[in-house]
């Protein structure tokens, strides 16, 4: 049985290093795991004053392609040492309305890079801070903050001296999505 895997990306640009880095990582994945890539870029910003009975329709189509994964995988770089505005929309849209969180209960991945050093650090702890009160598990090792995402992707986004730890991260992810959903 393949568990299917919803994957966000916090970097909108077309040329995102995370999007190139988290396409090359679902290759490396178990065959337990199927990924869904899920845009949040059309999000409008969560505004209650819009939560009617005809939500902005972006709203419903990501609550609707949301609803029957089986866990999130995020990809995300790190902005001023916090998330990026379309992770934390996308998880304020998909915890609402209140009582209708689309999040509960479904394991998460958190993989943040950077062409720094620090590989995301305060973007994925930021992340994984609003993963615990949206009832989210979350996959604590092995921890993948990639600095200098750069320097192990190819132009053809292959990637190169990392692969190893990589695979072991989604060899892991997989094991955790499967200890909650087996």
């Amino acid at each position: 049985m393949a568990y299917t895997i919803a994957v966000l990306v916090g970097s909108l640009r077309e040329a995102s290093l995370n999007r190139k880095l988290i396409t090359e990582m679902t290759k490396l994945a178990p065959d337990t795991l199927s990924f869904k890539f899920i845009e949040i870029a059309d999000l409008p910003f969560y505004n209650e004053d819009l939560e009617t009975d005809t939500p902005p329709a972006p709203w419903t189509r990501f609550r609707d392609e949301m609803k029957d994964v089986d866990g999130v995988l995020f990809a995300t770089p790190e902005y001023n040492r916090s998330l990026p505005a379309a992770i934390k929309n996308a998880l304020d849209v998909g915890s609402r309305p209140y009582g209708d969180s689309i999040w509960a209960g479904k394991p998460a991945g958190v993989v943040t890079a950077s062409m720094g050093a620090t590989g995301g650090f305060g973007a994925n702890h930021h992340l994984r801070q609003a993963l615990v009160f949206l009832d989210m598990p979350t996959l604590q090792q092995p921890e993948a903050y990639i600095g200098k995402v750069q320097d192990i992707l190819t132009d053809d986004g292959v990637v190169d001296s990392s692969r190893d730890f990589l695979a072991s991260f989604m060899s892991q992810y997989a094991k955790w999505v499967e200890t909650f959903k087996g």
